[in-house]
């Protein structure tokens, strides 16, 4: 008897961990049409989605609420675009890992400069940014495992300010903007930081560490929550202001690179997909951040 109720209980423990296991996101957009360096994405105040490298690289792709995708804009020669951030309504910046820039964007005339041109970048990689305009951006060096966080000001003016990192990846700011989060993908590492209003950096605290898999983006809901693309691992996790790991999203692809929070009350998250080149999607509990920065320019125009 004891035999046939272990055997069940194993059978229910199994079932249950393979029902965890299944992908929780949607495909939102069709496969392949973004190239292996699929990357961004940022929402519009239209709940527009903006995403980089559509058909090929250098480019940046603009998709609609339904997931209808076309082409927006092609960026300056010498350019690749990676991670993207609204400051504005009508205003996004684009890390550009190939041209050492930040570059502008702007919506309406859909026009491309470069905000900063700093030749010290290794590879800009993400961006993070404030209310009031100050973006921090990573840029890791992946051939010797090592990297470092830039702060640019509203000015466009670049300083350096988290110096001999490793693989610096995914960056965001707090709800509160009192601590910048940077993770580093070869060692795993989530860090936090004390963030100044002047764009500061101290007190260097470990948040998290992860045993296997690499990291990504990362985006913050308006409780503070990181939301970390696993990238190879296939997941999304959610890790508390603390350090505690709330729950990992399982995706359909394996490569999951950055994310981004939209939708009509902003717990719509939108991830790329390098391995399956589109984006897939899911539903958060909590609204995210940057929709709630969005809503805030918004009543500022």
């Amino acid at each position: 008897m004891l035999t046939r109720l272990s055997a069940i209980l194993l059978l229910a423990l199994s079932f249950s961990a393979s029902l965890l296991a299944q992908p929780v996101t949607k495909t939102f957009t069709a496969e392949e049409e973004f190239t292996e360096n699929c990357e961004g994405p940022a929402v519009d105040a239209d709940g527009n989605i903006y995403a980089v490298n559509f058909a090929q690289d250098g480019t940046i792709a603009q998709i609609s609420p339904r997931g209808r995708t076309s082409f927006f804009i092609t960026l300056p020669k010498g350019s690749t675009g990676n991670g993207i951030r609204f400051g504005s309504a009508t205003i996004f910046y684009i890390a550009d890992f190939t041209g050492h820039n930040v570059l502008k964007a702007d919506l309406n005339t859909r026009q491309v400069t470069v905000f900063v041109h700093e030749p010290r970048m290794n590879q800009p990689n993400d961006l993070a940014i404030t209310r009031s305009g100050h973006i921090f951006c990573s840029d890791p060096n992946w051939k010797e495992s090592t990297g470092q966080v830039w702060h640019v000001s509203p000015e466009g003016k670049a300083r350096l300010v988290a110096p001999n990192m490793g693989t610096t990846n995914g960056i965001e700011v707090s709800p509160d903007e009192k601590t910048l989060y940077v993770n580093e993908s070869v060692q795993r590492n989530v860090w936090a930081f004390d963030l100044a209003p002047d764009g500061t950096l101290s007190n260097k605290r470990l948040l998290i560490q992860f045993e296997d898999g690499g990291m990504d983006g990362m985006r913050c809901d308006v409780e503070g929550n990181l939301y970390i693309t696993r990238h190879g691992k296939g997941e999304v996790a959610v890790v508390s202001p603390q350090g505690k790991l709330l729950r990992t999203i399982p995706t359909i692809g394996k490569k999951v690179s950055n994310i981004s929070f939209g939708g009509r009350n902003g717990k719509t998250c939108y991830i790329t997909l390098q391995d399956r080149g589109c984006l897939e999607t899911f539903k958060s509990k909590v609204a995210g951040r940057e929709w709630a920065m969005m809503k805030d320019f918004t009543r500022k125009k």
